[in-house]
């Protein structure tokens, strides 16, 4: 049951309330399930989004549970108390803050009824996606040589690059350890981070505001603790260098890295951006964080996509079927010319020590130097 379930919903009384589109994400606990289920009618501005959280008791494939709901401000879009969004919808809108749900998962797929004292019912049924560990987009394969040549004329401030050691798929490393619910992250692994690192940091990050706790998340991120964000860099060159850094000097097999090349300006152009990191739509959103105890940010030329979605990769390729336009595509350089490139990248001042200031860094820049293999 576990995983991030995908798709539409529909009313079984349309005179009382609409079809409309629905996320669930479940998270396995040692004993049972707990879940965050975002009920979004086609027109928000007519009926409330609804935020729902339950846990079952127990981890049978059927269940029936009571959904405790949230209303969703449609232009915050945070959650509220419904009194203070009731003036905005037509006279006699309601919402019901219970639902009773029936949940039920066999052959990957999952089929949820639910309804409310106030009449409303609906239903839907869920495909599993297909989760797996390598990527779907087939990759232009090419020398180093070929790679800095057809980096050069693509068009400058327009592409974003990311590097990764082999075509493993675009995937957070929150969603990579098959964690859902980000209400979770947010409320109980941010708020006890942020209490054991304040004394480690020179700077205290007030949580309360929007970019300070954005930028407290990305410091997370560049530390090593799974988050919901994707690391980027403007430049092809950074992201070549954390590809191949990780194989070992004098490699000689046939494997083959990987970088990546997202096309944001024209994602940003033609899908909405989300500046708070886990709205009730899915949504991939391209944010440059500000750089508050994190050096690395600079040199590194970083910037950041945060998302809610499990499957990054698929939801590009598909908003790129649904638009015409291919958002994203990958080129992959042979390993074993790793020397070669790490060389080149050395003549550009794209180091270890630049990327990483610090001692480690600076020591495995010497390391790379002065240790053939």
């Amino acid at each position: 049951m576990k995983g991030q379930w995908l798709g539409e919903y529909t009313s079984i009384n349309k005179s009382i309330y609409s079809d409309g589109d629905v996320i669930v994400n479940i998270d396995e606990l040692d004993k049972n399930y707990r879940g965050i289920i975002n009920i979004v009618p086609k027109n928000i501005m007519s009926l409330p989004i609804s935020v729902g959280y339950f846990e079952t008791p127990d981890k049978a494939y059927e269940q029936s549970i009571t959904i405790r709901a949230n209303p969703v401000d449609p232009y915050s879009l945070y959650e509220t108390h419904w009194t203070k969004i009731k003036n905005i919808y037509p006279s006699g809108t309601f919402f019901s803050e219970s639902i009773q749900a029936n949940f039920k998962c066999k052959n990957n797929t999952l089929t949820i009824t639910a309804s409310t004292k106030e009449g409303i019912q609906v239903e839907t049924e869920l495909l599993q996606p297909n989760y797996t560990e390598t990527s779907r987009i087939t990759g232009s394969e090419m020398s180093w040589t070929d790679f800095k040549s057809y980096v050069s004329s693509l068009s400058k401030n327009k592409f974003l690059f990311r590097g990764q050691m082999k075509p493993w798929k675009l995937q957070t490393s929150f969603h990579r350890r098959n964690r859902y619910c980000l209400d979770s992250f947010l409320n109980n692994d941010v708020q006890i981070l942020h209490k054991r690192l304040s004394s480690l940091t020179e700077h205290f990050f007030d949580l309360n505001k929007a970019e300070q706790n954005g930028a407290f998340i990305n410091l997370l991120q560049h530390h090593g603790y799974p988050t919901p964000l994707l690391d980027w860099s403007h430049s092809p060159y950074v992201s070549a260098f954390f590809a191949f850094r990780d194989w070992p000097i004098g490699y000689s097999g046939t494997e083959k890295i990987r970088v990546y090349i997202f096309d944001s300006t024209k994602w940003q152009d033609v899908l909405r951006q989300f500046q708070i990191l886990n709205p009730p739509f899915p949504h991939l959103s391209v944010m440059d964080f500000i750089s508050i105890n994190n050096p690395r940010l600079v040199p590194q030329q970083a910037i950041t996509t945060v998302s809610n979605i499990s499957d990054i990769e698929h939801y590009l390729l598909t908003k790129g079927k649904d638009y015409g336009i291919d958002f994203i595509k990958a080129i992959d350089i042979p390993a074993n010319q790793r020397e070669e490139a790490m060389s080149d990248l050395r003549y550009m001042g794209i180091t270890a020590g630049s990327m990483f200031p610090g001692i480690d860094g600076a020591c495995e820049e010497l390391k790379e130097n002065y240790f053939n293999q």
